[in-house]
């Protein structure tokens, strides 16, 4: 799959309703910023379960 961005490799692919999108690793972290200075973080952490380890 390719990078909706780019012509890069997608290292990541979201899917929703039937739609799969790549991001490509430098892409991935630009939307991961930019959703982390926005409200939308907090919308994703409220769909999404996320659980944090501890490291050994």
């Amino acid at each position: 799959m390719q990078c909706h961005y780019c012509d890069r490799e997608a290292a990541y692919a979201a899917e929703r309703d039937g739609l799969r999108v790549g991001l490509c690793e430098r892409h991935f972290r630009d939307r991961v910023e930019e959703l982390a200075d926005s409200e939308g973080l907090e919308a994703l952490r409220e769909q999404v379960d996320v659980t944090q380890t501890e490291r050994e």
